[in-house]
């Protein structure tokens, strides 16, 4: 018997935990598709990792619920630096797609040639349709309109953060596709107008879990997000509003989600913060009325769809109802004060919180039947043309042999200790968890860029834990190893000193993102000056960093008080891996220990969150 039709899904962000409305949206897609009797290979592309540790962060990514939701699930890991910001008006439309992709669909498939059809979620990874085969239905789920994006930004007086481009790049990556996917009806009037190829609504389906009924009281109002620039923007506007000339007779503001960790100085009477929630339910259960007081941003807003599918009443600005198709004023709000006004003569009339209610059911109502009739436009698309399609060859269920057993040098856990330290190296997809009861905290995963060959798209990472422990003796070197840097190393310092420099001697060989020489110039008790070069983005010495003199089988920390940029440049070596950090900078670098440095050459690991960079190291001559 044949198997179920497949898909490949290519995304930059994970599918779970689904913390975010791009994350959301992404398995509301998957799941239409698997309603339609498609099965789906999701390869995630690790953008949202990198960034995560660039800000210091433990990337909320779990590979393992992943693979047990989907046929297959790959791991593509782009060794080039994301550009976050860029000197041109807009980013090329190709900027933000990994080289390693093209590799990736190319093997992709030469393993599974009876894959129908590839979808790539967000137009800046359409570069990957070039690749896909002839016959193989090619798909773009836009997510958000990125033409002119940074607009946006100017009445906030901030720069965006992620990605925007011009109309004709736009256009032009959607022209790769054969069907282009829009998530709310103004946006695929846009898209219709600036390509050519055949664009679909479909705005994701928000399954009722619970039914409306209008609230005996309102005690709480809710918001629910992700940490994003719209997210912030507008939340803490309306936050600073709604607790200017808060009494307590009102409802209470209560915020959660990822964006608690970004927001600072707004929590104190009638705002309150309750972090991350595992579940929804558990936000709603505390929620009377949500608010999507939302001042900025594109495509459609999640946390309103999941709202109504909970049965809460909304109270939102029009662009935060953007998709819905709003009708009543409640839903149409001006801006942060007029929302909060609407909520304040609800409070106060139960008559008026009664046709709220009703309101916001009618809209749900709406946006559910639009929502089904789009999907099963979208099926009725794909099974057309998997209908007229050949299949010479038998269709393949799930990769098999693409686990750790088939990454070269991986298998039992690996232990290495001394010099007060426990390393374990664990291989499995088990990418979520930052602590272990047993093997510490995580301070490094090891990376597989992709070459087009099986192995290095597997999940299965080895990942090292650490503890401090009554260990003696020196800890031997673990080699040369691509690894991504937990927050631990700068951020979090969990492990004693004495364990962090174990730690360093441990991993005193992986690869750096850059690379350079060095000279030492002046030496005096506990201090040390070092003439070399950096990164032109760490050359203000306002980033967190973390710096080892390694040498002679001794690793001691040291303390960065100073980065004074010099005037001439000496002639060195210098390596960028990465291929996308800023030009090298003459620097001089002071550093204090509390014991003298020792003398002699060495090398100098300067870490700054997911950055490696080393220096090799020559004492100053005689």
């Amino acid at each position: 018997m044949a198997s179920e039709p497949a898909i490949l899904v290519l995304a930059p962000m994970p599918a779970a935990p689904a913390s975010a409305g791009n994350r959301r949206r992404l398995v509301a897609t998957c799941e239409a598709l698997i309603r339609g009797g498609f099965a789906v290979d999701l390869a995630y592309v690790a953008h949202e990792d990198q960034i995560y540790r660039r800000f210091g962060q433990h990337p909320p990514t779990d590979l393992a619920a992943m693979g047990a939701a989907f046929r297959n699930v790959f791991l593509i890991e782009p060794r080039a630096v994301i550009p976050l910001k860029t000197r041109a008006p807009f980013f090329d439309i190709d900027d933000w797609c990994p080289a390693e992709l093209g590799p990736f669909v190319d093997w992709y498939f030469s393993e599974f040639p009876e894959t129908g059809a590839a979808l790539v979620n967000y137009v800046f990874l359409s570069a990957a349709l070039r690749r896909v085969p002839s016959g193989v239905l090619k798909l773009i789920d836009t997510h958000d309109r990125f033409a002119g994006r940074q607009t946006q930004y100017r009445p906030f007086r901030a720069e965006p953060n992620f990605f925007y481009t011009d109309v004709a790049g736009e256009a032009a990556g959607l022209n790769r596709a054969d069907a282009v996917l829009a998530i709310q009806a103004a946006e695929a009037r846009y898209f219709a107008g600036i390509s050519s190829t055949r664009t679909l609504l479909l705005p994701p389906r928000f399954p009722p879990q619970q039914p409306f009924a209008v609230p005996s009281r309102v005690g709480r109002i809710g918001f629910l997000g992700h940490g994003n620039d719209p997210n912030l923007f507008s939340i803490g506007r309306f936050a600073r509003a709604w607790a200017e000339d808060w009494t307590p007779d009102r409802p209470e503001l209560v915020i959660a989600g990822e964006i608690c960790r970004s927001l600072t100085g707004i929590e104190g009477p009638g705002v309150r913060l309750l972090g991350y929630l595992d579940r929804l339910a558990d936000f709603y259960a505390q929620t009377d009325l949500v608010v999507a007081p939302m001042l900025m941003g594109s495509g459609l807003k999640i946390k309103v769809g999941e709202a109504l599918s909970f049965g809460r009443p909304v109270i939102g600005t029009e662009i935060g109802l953007e998709g819905f198709e709003p009708e009543d004023p409640a839903h149409r709000c001006r801006d942060a004060h007029a929302v909060k006004a609407a909520v304040l003569s609800v409070v106060a009339d139960r008559e008026a919180l009664a046709r709220l209610t009703a309101a916001s059911e009618r809209l749900f109502t709406r946006y559910a039947a639009v929502t089904e009739a789009a999907e099963a436009e979208l099926i009725a698309l794909l099974r057309a043309h998997e209908a007229a399609r050949e299949h010479p060859l038998p269709r393949t269920t799930r990769a098999d042999g693409l686990g750790s057993s088939d990454i070269a040098g991986i298998g039992e856990p690996s232990v290495v200790s001394g010099g007060g330290l426990v390393l374990t190296g664990e291989s499995s997809a088990r990418s979520l968890p930052a602590t272990d009861p047993d093997r510490g905290v995580l301070v490094a995963t090891e990376r597989r860029p992709g070459d087009g060959s099986a192995a290095p798209y597997a999940p299965e990472r080895r990942r090292w834990f650490a503890r401090a422990a009554e260990t003696g003796g020196t800890v031997s070197s673990l080699g040369t190893l691509d690894v991504a840097l937990a927050p631990e190393w700068v951020r979090t310092r969990a492990l004693p000193q004495a364990a962090r420099a174990a730690l360093a001697l441990a991993f005193a060989d992986m690869e750096a993102d850059w690379e350079t020489r060095g000279q030492v110039v002046g030496r005096a008790g506990d201090r040390l000056e070092i003439a070399t070069l950096l990164p032109g983005v760490l050359a203000s010495g306002t980033h967190p960093a973390v710096a080892f003199w390694i040498g002679d089988g001794v690793a001691i920390e040291l303390r960065l008080e100073r980065v004074t940029p010099l005037q001439l440049r000496r002639p060195a070596a210098y390596t960028d891996k990465t291929g996308r950090l800023p030009a090298p900078i003459p620097v001089s670098l002071s550093f204090r220990e509390a014991a003298e440095p020792p003398a002699g050459d060495g090398r100098l690991l300067i870490l700054t969150d997911d950055g490696i960079g080393r220096i090799i190291l020559k004492a100053s001559a005689a």
